[in-house]
């Protein structure tokens, strides 16, 4: 499955992932053998069978497939691969993590598919798994695009810091058979900007499979408490400076821009309200029965007693 040269330069391969910039990261070329590759994106589904709406509930330009081993025999090889013991032990080998766990839920992941006017704020990912409580620590995608420009946006983007004036930017063209691998951290910002194609491209998108790794375990250094996918809205382009006249093309992008953060606090209040739904749920279920009479009989007496 794999192309042999990316095996035999696992030890060079780390070295580049260790003094990487802004965070930790590798980039390999003919990531898997030739084949191989040419069947991941023969199979690879059709726009309309994944997953196409938002964090906000919309139907967007973005569609996922998270369990890829029902999308033909060579996605099935793929899954079969990933979770061995020598897979997690070349990737681990080249980042210097040991003991990485394969995610069967494929949470988050599988098949990405981003099609014109589609664009991804900068983020830090969720850092743990929502089932098994894991701790993620890296993503590894690989792209599938015969053709793309960076000017087209939709290429990869990794900060240093998205909220800083001092952002560090490194751009990573999502170029077919390439292979980014990158830790998940409190500091790993990446996204990309909106997909903006030419006239003549216009039935191109952005093709690509993710792949989560985790462990049980992460450095002392590391942890942070649990938290969902938190964003850094996209500042205002640098043209937009007093006495700046807008035109009907930055009236747009404004809209677009409010859009996307009003999405966002809408993601926030909703995760709130579950939040204290739940809370208030637990709190009736220990209000039943012997413990709840208890609480009662307690809080009675002490109210009793001022």
């Amino acid at each position: 499955m794999l192309n042999p040269a990316t095996i035999d330069r696992a030890d060079g391969l780390a070295a580049q992932f260790q003094r990487a910039e802004p965070f930790r990261h590798v980039v390999i070329d003919d990531f898997f053998a030739p084949e191989f590759c040419a069947q991941l994106l023969a199979e690879f589904p059709p726009f309309e069978r994944g997953n196409a709406r938002n964090e906000a509930g919309e139907l967007g330009n973005k569609s996922t497939v998270e369990k890829i081993r029902g999308l033909g025999p060579t996605y099935a090889a793929l899954d079969d691969t990933i979770r061995t013991h020598g897979f997690l032990d070349l990737v681990g080998r080249i980042t210097g993590i040991d003991d990485l766990l394969y995610d069967p839920w494929y949470f988050g992941g599988g098949t990405h598919e981003n099609r014109q006017g589609q664009d991804l704020d900068a983020h830090v990912d969720f850092n743990r798994h929502p089932v098994e409580r894991w701790h993620r620590r890296l993503n590894l995608i690989v792209y599938l695009n015969r053709e793309w420009e960076d000017a087209w946006g939709g290429s990869l983007e990794l900060h240093s810091d998205p909220r800083a004036l001092d952002d560090r930017v490194t751009v990573i063209t999502p170029l077919y058979n390439r292979a980014v691998i990158f830790e998940t951290t409190e500091r790993s910002w990446h996204g990309f900007s909106r997909i903006v194609l030419p006239a003549a491209k216009q039935a191109l998108s952005r093709k690509s499979i993710a792949l989560y790794f985790y462990t049980t375990e992460r450095p002392d250094e590391e942890l942070a408490d649990t938290h969902s996918t938190i964003y850094v809205d996209r500042p205002l382009p640098e043209r937009f400076k007093p006495g700046f006249t807008l035109n009907e093309s930055d009236v747009q992008e404004l809209r677009i821009l409010l859009a996307r953060r009003d999405q966002h606090n809408q993601r926030l209040y909703r995760d709130n309200t579950a939040l204290t739904r739940q809370l208030e749920q637990a709190q009736t279920a220990l209000n039943r029965g012997r413990l709840g009479r208890l609480r009662y009989f307690l809080l009675s007496l002490t109210k009793h007693s001022r």
